[in-house]
């Protein structure tokens, strides 16, 4: 007998969100506990339900009123901490190579592309995969994932988690990022700076702009409904 799952979804469309749950819908053991459409609603979701895998978009705004991106490099090695039962399925328009292979090194279990239908049509099966231990990739994103990366176009994952935020919050002042991150005001200025050189730039500005140049971070991702 098929073991009860519980799936949530992160996506800010909602004719996706709409697209996933008829799919998981076809396998009468899975449950849909939850969705949301914004990066700040997926804590206190997770604190509310138990989830064994969770549908993740990585290009989702913050909040409503904040439409930057939401820090997902600095998210994903925080809920794998808080929830080592949880699995993470991210589904993405983005195939940039850096981005996909920093995503699976920051913890994710897959990574699927939203134009992927096939794998779309089998995500039940997909989903269960995941929830057993196993990594699934899309074919191309996969083809991505074994390119060669310069080494210019890598940062260390801190390194990544604090330009993560920094393109998340760019108002904040690195003491308030610091917080976010918990670590000391002058480590979080050590990270960054290491990030500047390895990207060759002068300020956080540049820094954040490079890094989605390089696919280092996401950007807003154009709507889609291939589902």
């Amino acid at each position: 007998m098929p073991t009860p799952l519980n799936i949530a979804i992160l996506d800010d469309h909602q004719s996706i969100i709409d697209g996933y749950s008829f799919r998981l819908s076809q396998d009468k053991d899975i449950t849909i506990v939850a969705t949301i459409s914004y990066g700040e609603e997926l804590e206190p979701m997770l604190k509310e339900h138990s989830v064994d895998v969770l549908l993740l978009d990585i290009s989702v705004p913050i909040s409503a009123e904040n439409k930057n991106i939401y820090p997902i490099l600095y998210l994903i090695p925080k809920l794998i901490d808080h929830y080592p039962d949880m699995a993470i399925l991210v589904i993405s328009m983005h195939s940039q190579p850096t981005l996909i292979k920093n995503i699976i090194s920051s913890g994710a279990s897959g990574y699927i592309l939203k134009d992927d239908r096939q794998t779309i049509r089998e995500l039940p099966s997909v989903v269960r995969a995941i929830a057993s231990g196993s990594i699934h990739f899309s074919r191309i994103a996969l083809e991505q994932l074994n390119r060669k990366i310069s080494p210019g176009d890598t940062l260390s994952p801190r390194q990544l988690e604090a330009i993560s935020l920094c393109a998340a919050y760019p108002d904040k002042t690195t003491a308030e990022l610091a917080k976010i991150l918990n670590v000391a005001n002058s480590t979080m200025r050590n990270l960054l700076s290491g990030a500047y050189v390895r990207l060759k730039v002068p300020n956080r500005l540049a820094a954040i702009s490079k890094a989605r140049q390089l696919g280092i971070l996401a950007i807003e991702e154009p709507f889609s409904s291939n589902n």
